[in-house]
């Protein structure tokens, strides 16, 4: 009985791992996708604050990662039309390479058609054009409460997306005193 119980109690905890990272994944994409007007650094630090603090229940900075990035069409109209990652920023201290960009990096797709679109392949998205999109990857190891016999530590990904409103660059801007949050960096 105890042994059920136990499994019983792993398996919702992993259930609801799982639903904590979806959560993070839309609402730092949604949250990034709503800041008006222009998008600075700092803007771009709370949006991954917000997604960290989403995960605290999970330690979510320690053992996940977020990979914000920027979207738009690249402007060409014959063969070399496509999309372009025109910034990216990250968060987390999660270093596999399921936690790294799985599409491309900032820059990609700016002078050809090597991006076409962002996600797994049957479930791809790109922005429209003259709009732009924010795309977010999201991945934790799975930290079991029981022990990790009975699901290891495999690692949960999500990915969401929503379209900029009503913001009218989409160049990242500098903030006096505000630290760009490096895809190359791995912390808490």
């Amino acid at each position: 009985m105890l042994t059920v119980l136990l499994f019983g109690l792993e398996l919702c905890n992993y259930g609801i791992s799982i639903l904590r990272v979806h959560q993070i994944a839309a609402t730092t994409a949604d949250n990034a996708a709503r800041v008006r007007d222009s998008i600075s650094e700092a803007d771009v630090n709370e949006v991954l604050l917000g997604g960290k603090i989403v995960g605290e229940p999970m330690d979510f900075a320690g053992s996940g990662r977020i990979v914000v990035s920027d979207v738009t069409p690249n402007g060409f109209s014959d063969g070399r039309r496509g999309q372009r990652i025109v910034w990216q920023r990250c968060a987390g201290a999660l270093n596999v390479p399921e936690s790294q960009p799985q599409y491309g990096t900032s820059g990609k797709g700016t002078s050809d058609a090597t991006l076409q679109a962002m996600g797994v392949p049957g479930n791809q998205i790109a922005a429209s054009d003259n709009t732009a999109m924010v795309f977010v990857e999201v991945s934790y190891r799975y930290k079991p409460i029981v022990s990790s016999m009975l699901f290891g530590t495999p690692i949960i990904r999500s990915e969401a997306s929503f379209p900029v409103r009503e913001r009218t660059s989409e160049t990242l801007n500098p903030t006096p005193g505000a630290t760009a949050s490096a895809c190359s960096v791995f912390q808490s």
